[in-house]
């Protein structure tokens, strides 16, 4: 199976501290996922995978490498974060995409036509990898795009959050609510977005 170990993201460790994460020198844990904040770059620019080939270099030109570290740590975050929901994956061509992730033998597990683009779904241990990309294939390259974490009380989160957020919103999912950052303008350089937990099955 494979999982997430490690994702790199190009943001000071400050400017996560003050969005309320829990962060260690550069490291951010969050439910057995690092975010590692190198201040260097913009966005996020690769991750590390359990499970993941040790002769492969990336995943539809996103770089990519193998891991076997252990599971990290889950501490507290004053944010309410307690998990990553799911990695948005940008990609122009989502045939080729597809492709490439199933060869590694992962499964999409759902398609959603949503009119001017479509997304996939596949499972990467208990975070969701939602592929999106337009209807028509064009050229260019992939990359991760955003993340979207859980918390347990989304207006609590709202409320420490203040301005530096949009309003909250019934989420596409049905009975689930969702707000987004507002990171650009605060030194928050991935997509990020807050949202109530998955209902219980």
């Amino acid at each position: 199976m494979i999982t997430i170990d490690a994702i790199r993201v190009g943001d000071s460790p400050d400017a996560w501290r003050d969005i309320g994460f829990t962060v260690t020198d550069d490291v951010c844990e969050i439910d057995g996922v690092r975010l590692r904040l190198t201040d260097s770059g913009t966005g996020i620019t690769d991750w590390t995978l359990r499970g993941f080939p040790e002769t492969a270099e990336s995943i539809d030109g996103i770089p990519t490498a193998a891991s076997s570290t252990e599971l990290g740590g889950s501490p507290s975050h004053t944010n309410g974060v307690t998990r990553i929901d799911h990695v948005v994956l940008m990609t122009p061509d989502l045939g080729r995409t597809a492709t490439s992730l199933t060869e590694l033998g992962l499964e999409i597990r759902r398609e959603r036509d949503a009119g001017a683009f479509r997304q996939l779904f596949l499972k990467l241990g208990d975070v969701i990898l939602e592929v999106v990309g337009p209807q028509e294939a064009g050229p260019g390259v992939s990359h991760l795009w955003g993340l979207t974490f859980v918390v347990d009380d989304l207006d609590s989160t709202a409320a420490f959050l203040g301005d530096r957020i949009g309003r909250v919103k019934d989420a596409v999912q049905p009975g689930r609510r969702i707000t987004t950052l507002r990171g650009r303008e605060i030194g928050i350089s991935p997509a990020m977005a807050f949202m109530t937990p998955r209902a219980a099955r």
